[in-house]
C-alpha cells in the first residue's frame, strides 16, 4: 500500500478498526495456520490493529507484523506487545525468509499496475513450500470506495493470471460475498497459494 490518502484513512480510523476487530480472527486464519508447521515464521502484510497476529502468536507462531499505517502499527503493538514494522508492499526485499505470508484484506489496496511486482516480491521472500493467503475485492480496475480508500479491484481471471506469472501454485480460490468497513457488499476472492520447490 503506497497511496497517501488510503494510509491517512487508516491512521485516522485506527481506533475504530481496533474496536471492529474485537470479535476475533478472520474466518480463514485457523484453517491456514493448520497447514503450517508449529512455530513457523509468518510475515503479515497489513497487520491492521493486530487481530489476526494475536491469534497466530497465541497458537505458537512467530509473526513479523508489518503495516504501512503508523496508526495501525501502534494499535497492533498495543494489542500484541510485539514490534510492528512500517512497510509498504513495494518495499518488501526479503529473500527465502518466511514459511508463510498472511495478507488479509490488505493487498487489494495495492494499485493494480504494481500488483505483479508485489506478488513477485512475496514469492522471493517465501521459502520453498511456503503458503500464502490473501483476499481481494473484485471488480474492473483501480477505484476509490466511498471512504476514499484506493483499491485495485482486479477481475478474477486477471488476478489468477498475475499469481501464475509470479510463480505461485494456487491451491484454493474461494469466491464469496462480504461487506467491509464501508458496509458495502461486494464480490471477493480468497486465494491460498504455495511456492513449490
Amino acid at each position: 500500500m503506497s497511496d497517501a490518502a488510503t494510509i491517512a484513512f487508516y491512521d485516522r480510523e485506527a481506533p475504530g478498526y481496533t474496536l471492529s476487530g474485537a470479535q476475533g480472527p478472520h474466518r480463514h486464519l485457523d484453517a491456514f495456520l493448520d497447514t503450517l508447521t508449529q512455530g513457523a515464521n509468518i510475515l503479515e502484510l497489513g497487520c491492521g490493529a493486530g487481530r489476526d497476529a494475536a491469534r497466530m502468536i497465541e497458537r505458537g507462531f512467530f509473526v513479523d507484523m508489518t503495516d504501512a499505517s503508523a496508526g495501525m502499527a501502534n494499535k497492533a503493538r498495543e494489542r500484541t506487545g510485539q514490534d510492528v514494522r512500517l512497510l509498504r508492499f513495494d518495499e518488501l526485499a526479503a529473500q527465502d525468509a518466511y514459511d508463510a505470508v498472511w495478507a488479509h484484506a490488505s493487498l487489494h489496496h495495492q494499485p493494480l499496475d504494481g500488483l505483479a511486482d508485489v506478488l513477485s516480491r512475496i514469492f522471493r521472500a517465501m521459502r520453498a513450500g511456503g503458503g500464502f493467503f490473501a483476499n481481494y475485492k473484485l471488480g474492473d480496475g483501480d477505484a476509490r470506495d466511498s471512504l476514499g480508500r484506493l483499491y485495485c479491484f482486479p477481475s478474477r481471471q486477471h488476478l489468477l493470471d498475475l499469481y501464475e506469472d509470479a510463480g505461485w501454485h494456487i491451491e484454493i480460490a474461494e469466491d464469496y460475498r462480504a461487506g467491509g468497513f464501508d458496509k458495502v457488499q461486494r464480490d471477493w476472492i480468497a486465494i491460498t497459494a504455495r511456492k513449490l520447490g
